[in-house]
């Protein structure tokens, strides 16, 4: 049976008059206003205001003057073209903290929060244009909705001891969930997927080398500044004498992690058919990614991956693949078990052997104490009730001390084992979800992505248990794209409407 194509494809252009409407801006806004004696004299005078607010308030007045002129256009594009507005998000997620670092005063949390809304806005213009709802009708839509939705109510929890750490809160893990139905939406062809994954790549690519940076030429002026200025921060920082990198990211964690998801990102592609230099480069972005890691000496990242190698070799199963299964278990173990004085691979050691790590002694005390709370606040103690908000909005509540050290305590403790089995449920179903259409895709690149998602999802939710997966920046945000493209590589395979552009000649039509 054949499937019928929808009657509103969005893989269609969405304006067959763009180029006419481009032209038109072009004409007003260049020949008519600017490409003239006035015009010049304003770029002119506005050359040199931009030049005297540098020279007279640093290059941060100067940029913002840059950002004042470009925010107009910006906020347009992000509606109109959302593709184009999700390139940028994931660019600015990525690079957050490093743009944090270098010293400009602006809110940037409240940025994304705006660049979120602008995407929802232009969502909705784009659903009035080209509905398309039916691509919500699954287990994985509804139980992220049922997610967001909680997130939500938790601001009337009884138990919430502020209400100011909820709002604080729920913009990274609750607002964010927002995100999912947009990348359902827009990512509708394989052209963008591709762009999507590769950009991914490119950002991992910068995160990698900005570490060995770090590892052999040594932090910059204001990172280290920043870093000994905080007794805190210098003390996790500095351990066995050798400081931990944490690249473009807030932290070693939040680095370590996203470098593993990239490495089985790239693994994943290895296994489709195509050009050996294309897979030539996809190995040395795996490599730089996977050695990077090592250099925030995160623990819990070590453990992520033979947990993901385990999924992969199983969703892989090939004779052919044993012995190299066998040869990476016997080389894992001696690295686990050898005698060593060397302190970065003792650190790698005490990530398999828990017993041994004083701080995982502590983290099982805390957990048991923190028991009968759980099982008295089905509902937690509120969004943000944990953790440095916590501490500032209800220093004397009895969670303000509590430290998670996991995003599955922090869940529990916060949203209640009522939201941490919702949380669960939601992990299981994107995870059946992908392991299923991993076996009913039918196009090999296609599949491949299916596979490079499902295990970014499953190694974040391996990482959840030792550390915070799911709230880090860009790490919510790569869980939802993850999740979504897992969706669409099913819906682009067996959609009947390929254009010439999507998919390679032999797989422009499918038949169920």
């Amino acid at each position: 049976m054949t499937r019928e194509p929808r009657p509103a494809d969005r893989g269609l252009p969405a304006w067959k008059n763009r180029g006419a409407f481009q032209g038109k801006i072009r004409q007003w806004f260049w020949d008519e206003k600017l490409n003239n004696v006035p015009g010049a004299v304003f770029l002119a005078l506005l050359t040199g205001l931009l030049g005297w607010l540098t020279v007279d308030n640093g290059v941060v007045a100067g940029l913002l003057v840059i950002a004042a002129c470009v925010a107009i256009p910006v906020v347009y594009a992000i509606v109109a073209y959302p593709r184009f507005g999700i390139a940028l998000l994931l660019g600015v997620v990525y690079l957050l903290f490093y743009i944090m670092r270098l010293g400009i005063n602006f809110p940037l949390g409240t940025l994304i929060d705006g660049m979120l809304a602008l995407l929802v806005l232009g969502f909705f213009i784009s659903q009035k244009k080209r509905p398309d709802w039916a691509i919500y009708r699954n287990p994985v839509s509804v139980v992220i909705l049922v997610w967001l939705l909680y997130n939500l109510l938790q601001v009337a929890n009884p138990w919430a001891e502020s209400r100011m750490a909820w709002l604080y809160t729920v913009r990274t893990t609750g607002t964010i969930v927002l995100i999912y139905f947009i990348f359902l939406y827009q990512v509708d062809s394989f052209r963008y997927l591709r762009f999507l994954i590769g950009y991914w790549l490119a950002l991992a690519t910068v995160g990698a080398l900005y570490a060995y940076r770090q590892e052999y030429f040594g932090f910059a002026g204001t990172e280290f500044e920043n870093m000994v200025a905080d007794p805190l921060m210098a003390s996790l920082l500095f351990i066995d004498g050798h400081w931990r990198k944490y690249s473009v990211f807030s932290d070693p964690v939040a680095f370590s992690y996203n470098m593993v998801i990239a490495f089985f990102v790239c693994l994943s592609l290895l296994t489709a058919r195509g050009a050996f230099s294309r897979k030539v480069i996809i190995g040395g972005v795996g490599l730089l990614c996977v050695s990077s890691m090592f250099f925030a000496g995160t623990r819990g990242a070590y453990v992520l991956i033979p947990a993901g190698l385990v999924l992969f070799t199983l969703l892989r199963f090939q004779k052919k693949l044993i012995p190299f299964a066998v040869a990476a278990g016997f080389l894992l173990g001696v690295m686990i078990f050898i005698p060593t004085s060397n302190p970065t691979l003792y650190r790698f050691q005490t990530a398999f052997k828990p017993s041994i790590d004083a701080s995982y002694s502590v983290r099982a005390a805390n957990q048991k104490r923190i028991q009968p709370y759980l099982q008295s606040h089905p509902f937690g103690g509120g969004l943000g009730a944990t953790g440095a908000w916590g501490v500032r909005f209800a220093p004397h509540s009895y969670l303000a001390g509590f430290p998670p050290d996991s995003g599955f305590m922090r869940t529990a403790a916060e949203l209640g084992w009522v939201g941490l089995m919702l949380q669960c449920l939601m992990i299981f179903l994107i995870l059946k979800t992908g392991i299923d259409n991993y076996y009913k895709i039918r196009n090999d690149k296609l599949k491949t992505c299916c596979l490079a998602m499902t295990l970014v999802v499953f190694v974040l939710c391996v990482g959840n248990f030792p550390q915070e997966a799911f709230v880090q920046f860009p790490a919510n945000i790569l869980f939802y794209l993850a999740a979504a493209i897992i969706q669409v590589t099913y819906r682009l395979d067996t959609r009947l409407d390929f254009t010439a552009n999507s998919l390679p000649p032999a797989n422009k039509t499918r038949q169920k």
